[in-house]
C-alpha cells in the first residue's frame, strides 16, 4: 500500500472565472487542485482522490506531472463551477454549480496510508456525515474546509448561497484541522472577527482553525490564536486562496509549529494571488518571501 503525508479527497472541476471588468477564462480547478499543486511543490508526498467524469482524465495530468499520485473515482459528469466577480472587492463574488460530479460514498474511497487526509470539497454535495464517519471508523486524521458544507446550491438554479450548517458541531468534532475565511466564519459563528470565530470553532472541540480574510489568515490553537498578513502585490490570482493557504499550512504543520506553519502558509499565497492559477513556485521562493516579509 503507498503511503503519504498528505491526501486531497474532493471533486475536479472546471472554474469558468470572470473578473471584475475582466475577461472570462475556463480552466481546470478544484480545492484538490490547488491544495495538492501547493503542498508537492513543499517537497511533501502528496496523493489526490477525484471524483470525475472518466472522459475528462486528461486535466488530472498537470498533478501527475508534478509527481502526485492520483486516484479517480468515476462519475457521470465532471464538476463545472461558475465565478462571478460583480465589484473590484474579490471577497464578493458569485457562486454557480453548473454540473456536480456528485456525494462520495465512504465505498468509493480506496484504501490508503496517508498522514493526513483533507476534504477539500467546493460546495454541500461532495461530502456527508456518512462519509466523514466511515473515514473517522477507518482511522485518519481528517481536516476540511468549510466551504464544503456552508456553499449550499440550490437543485434547480445551481446557484450557490452561504448557509449554516445544522451539524457543524457534530462535524467540527470528528476533525483535527478545520479552514473557512471570513464570510464563512459570520455565517457559522455570527461573527466576522476572526479571534472570536477561532475561539467559538475551539469551544466546538476543534484542535486547529485556520481562518482567512483578503489582509491576511489566523489560526486558533491551544487557546492561542496567531495572524499572518498576506504580502500579495496584486489579486489577479485570488481564485484558490483558501485551499492553497491550507495546504500550505498543513505541509509545513508536520514538521514545525504553529508560527511558522502559518508564516509560510501567509508567504506561499501570498506568491500564488500574484498569478492567476494553482501555486507554481518553488520552496526557495517561499522561504525568500518569509525572510523578506
Amino acid at each position: 500500500m503507498n503511503s503519504y503525508d498528505i491526501t486531497f479527497l474532493g471533486h475536479m472541476c472546471y472554474d469558468e472565472i470572470t473578473p471584475y471588468q475582466g475577461q472570462t477564462k475556463v480552466s481546470p480547478g478544484s480545492a484538490v487542485l490547488c491544495g495538492a499543486l501547493a503542498a508537492v511543490r513543499t517537497g511533501k508526498r502528496v496523493a489526490v482522490i477525484a471524483k470525475m467524469a472518466q472522459a475528462d482524465e486528461a486535466i488530472l495530468q498537470p498533478m501527475r506531472d508534478a509527481g502526485i499520485d492520483t486516484y479517480l473515482i468515476p462519475s457521470a459528469e465532471t464538476t463545472y463551477s461558475v465565478v462571478i466577480h460583480p465589484v473590484a472587492d474579490v471577497d464578493v463574488r458569485r457562486l454557480i454549480l453548473k454540473k456536480s460530479a456528485g456525494i462520495i460514498r465512504i465505498d468509493e474511497v480506496p484504501e490508503i496510508k496517508t498522514k493526513c487526509l483533507h476534504l477539500a470539497g467546493i460546495s454541500d454535495t461532495e461530502f456527508d456525515m456518512d462519509l466523514i464517519a466511515g473515514l473517522v471508523k477507518r482511522g485518519y486524521n481528517l481536516s476540511t474546509d468549510m466551504q464544503s458544507f456552508v456553499r449550499q446550491v440550490d437543485p434547480v438554479t445551481r446557484e450557490i448561497a452561504f448557509g449554516d450548517v445544522p451539524n457543524k458541531k457534530e462535524i467540527v468534532k470528528q476533525l483535527s484541522k478545520v479552514k473557512l475565511d471570513v464570510v464563512e466564519a459570520k455565517v457559522l459563528t455570527g461573527t466576522d472577527d476572526l479571534d472570536k470565530a477561532g475561539q467559538i470553532f475551539e469551544q466546538w472541540g476543534c484542535p486547529e482553525t485556520l481562518i482567512t480574510r483578503a489582509d491576511g489568515v489566523l489560526a486558533r490553537v491551544a487557546g492561542k490564536s496567531y495572524f499572518e498578513k498576506f504580502s500579495n502585490s496584486n489579486t489577479t490570482g485570488r481564485t484558490g486562496r483558501g485551499d492553497t493557504t491550507f495546504a500550505a499550512y498543513l505541509a509545513r504543520r508536520l514538521d514545525y509549529g504553529v508560527a511558522e506553519s502559518l508564516k509560510f502558509a501567509a508567504a506561499l499565497v501570498s506568491i500564488k494571488m500574484e498569478t492567476p492559477g494553482p501555486f507554481a513556485g518553488t520552496l526557495d521562493d517561499v522561504l525568500a518571501r518569509m525572510n523578506r516579509t
